[in-house]
């Protein structure tokens, strides 16, 4: 069995806390590797290594934090098939998932490489006489990633990237259930010449998360997992005068206007919402029926499902894997056995294991029909392969549905109407919006992040708005009058 250790100092470092946890391959059930779980103290000598770290690669050239950033990408784009296998093996996406994940990660760390453009500031000359005043943006120090079992290459990757490039140390708090691709992303880093210490990476649990959030050299804290967790890491972290930027979840809806084209929505439908067996903060978990499309559309979604293979990620023609354990799976079984008794339609049972391979922590598709706001299945985040239809008799109706929902991560609209697109994405309170397009997780160079019970904080992830969380600003005012003319003056400073 695998043993699965942190990463301190540009080296692998055994725990010593004398805990471990398990690690699985979901598609077999079986235990494939113990993974180290970091106390307090090896969190501080990771934060300790990655401050003494901060210090020099600050001081780092930009153009050389840019060669290193070109390197990993280049690392990371021609092993991308490496690192696909090690998700699916701890994961259980399928092959083609877990290589779009990387891909998606990939983005992040090209907008990276552009750092020296990223980091300018502003100059106005003579804004008083003698007297110029230029902006600057400097690294926090130490910043640490707190990432969720669902994305353990492509999360990591939003933040790290960005964090590293604009001249901070990071410390990484993976998944304990997923941690490998984490220790094969620092091995790369310190392939691509990235000095020791300045990426680091402690395996563990919320002893650990705990110790990262209140650490007084961590200066900020990068989060996405639940919303209650996302609560406790915001107040926890700002409480202890940090930066804190926390994803929650998601109850992502996808309107289906009357007019839409059926089987593009439906073909939407089934990989938004079955995809990396719905464990995606952005997977469409609510469909919501406008009018008479309801029926066919309903018909059409339910029509494609006994298409769908579902078996070991790594099988070649797998279109959706298992999910991560066998305690999630019964969850999600649960959420079905509910929406059942509160009167849903099940279209399609996933219970149903006759299809599924007896090992690992399998599931099947669920499609639910006539689910109402007040069920179970619609106010929570279930986080599984089950997909509810909400039918409702008008564009207002459907609006105010999201708008009502605690959550605001994404949502879509499928129409062939131009004007109806436009309202809607000036009418709906969420913060990524896609138009025929079911999960519009936007490109790097732009932000990823909700409203509401989605995110904590007022800072979104990577893009711009990742370069302004992990870096701070100064306003620099200089004055070089000619020799001889000093003077003292008590008088406010004129901008005359």
């Amino acid at each position: 069995m695998t043993h699965i250790a942190h990463w301190i100092g540009g080296a692998e470092r055994a725990g010593t806390s004398g805990r471990v946890g398990p690690v699985f391959n979901p598609a077999t059930g079986e235990q494939t590797a113990e993974v180290d779980l970091a106390s307090t103290a090896e969190v501080a000598e990771a934060v300790a290594v990655a401050k003494a770290a901060a210090k020099g690669w600050r001081s780092a050239s930009l153009s050389k934090r840019s060669a290193v950033l070109f390197k990993f990408r280049e690392l990371l784009a021609e092993r991308t098939g490496e690192l696909a296998a090690i998700i699916t093996a701890e994961h259980g996406k399928v092959l083609a998932d877990a290589a779009g994940e990387v891909a998606r990660g990939l983005e992040n760390v090209e907008f990276a490489t552009g750092i020296p453009h990223l980091m300018k500031g502003s100059f106005s000359e003579q804004a008083a006489t003698g007297v110029d005043v230029y902006s600057i943006r400097q690294p926090l120090g130490v910043v640490a990633g707190i990432t969720p079992f669902n994305f353990p290459a492509m999360v990591p990757l939003w933040m790290c990237a960005t964090a590293i490039a604009a001249g901070n140390a990071f410390v990484l708090k993976p998944s304990e259930k997923d941690p490998s691709a984490a220790l094969w992303l620092a091995r790369l880093w310190a392939e691509a010449g990235l000095p020791e210490g300045v990426f680091n990476v402690v395996n563990g649990d919320k002893e650990a998360v705990d110790a990262l959030l209140v650490h007084p050299d961590v200066a900020a804290v990068s989060f996405v997992g639940s919303t209650p967790i996302a609560k406790y890491i915001y107040e926890t972290g700002t409480s202890h005068g940090k930066r804190v930027q926390a994803l929650g979840g998601a109850k992502n809806h996808m309107i289906v206007l009357p007019d839409a084209e059926l089987d593009a929505a439906a073909d939407a439908a089934i990989s938004a919402g079955y995809g990396a067996a719905g464990e995606r903060c952005m997977a469409i978990s609510v469909v919501v029926a406008v009018g008479d499309i309801a029926d066919p559309l309903v018909e059409a979604i339910a029509a494609r499902l006994p298409k769908l293979k579902i078996g070991n990620g790594a099988d070649a023609g797998t279109d959706m894997g298992p999910l991560i354990s066998a305690q999630h799976r019964d969850k999600v079984a649960g959420y079905i056995a509910a929406g059942e008794k509160e009167g849903a339609t099940i279209v399609a049972d996933g219970r149903a294991t006759d299809s599924l391979p007896k090992d690992g922590f399998f599931l099947g598709t669920t499609l639910l029909d006539n689910v109402t706001p007040s069920m179970t299945v619609y106010t929570d985040e279930i986080f599984g392969p089950v997909l509810s239809v909400v039918r409702v008799e008008t564009y207002a109706e459907a609006v105010e549905l999201v708008n009502n929902n605690e959550y605001g991560n994404g949502t879509a609209i499928f129409t062939r109407d131009g004007g109806a697109a436009r309202q809607f994405q000036f009418d709906v309170n969420a913060g990524m919006v896609g138009v025929n397009v079911p999960i519009p997780v936007p490109v790097a160079y732009y932000s990823f992040g909700g409203w509401k019970a989605s995110l904590f904080g007022d800072s979104h992830m990577y893009g711009p708005d990742g370069i302004q969380f992990f870096t701070r600003g100064k306003v620099v005012t200089s004055r070089w009058p000619d020799p001889g003319t000093s003077a003292i003056d008590l008088g406010f400073p004129q901008t005359r």
